[in-house]
């Protein structure tokens, strides 16, 4: 702090600078990481990266029955949404300790471009 309780600008700056690096590292991670989900015991299994991209989809063949592809249907969007779960997770793993502390500070809230 400056003197009369002013906040130092440079300081300030440098802060959100910081901040948004590390910001913009952590999106990179999540951009290249992958998580899977499954449905049906693991008939279905659907690979996702950390932002929700959807990657790959494995069906078993036994999941594969002519007869009955609305289980398939089902099964698979049950694997996309298991995946989905836990890319979010893994979001909040890596984002929630950044952007915790954007929301109260800096008068009520730091706005970076690209965010």
């Amino acid at each position: 702090m400056q003197p009369g309780g002013q906040p130092n600008m440079q300081q300030i700056m440098e802060q959100a600078q910081k901040m948004q690096q590390q910001l913009m590292t952590a999106q990179q991670e999540l951009a290249e990481a992958e998580v899977n989900g499954s449905a049906g015991g693991g008939l279905v299994t659907a690979t996702v990266t950390g932002s929700g991209e959807l990657k790959g989809l494995v069906i078993d063949p036994k999941a594969a029955d002519p007869e009955d592809t609305e289980t398939l249907a089902d099964l698979v969007v049950a694997a996309v949404r298991d995946a989905n779960r836990a890319a979010q997770e893994l979001q909040a793993e890596k984002m929630g300790p950044l952007t915790s502390g954007l929301g109260g500070g800096l008068g009520g809230g730091l706005s970076l471009p690209g965010m």
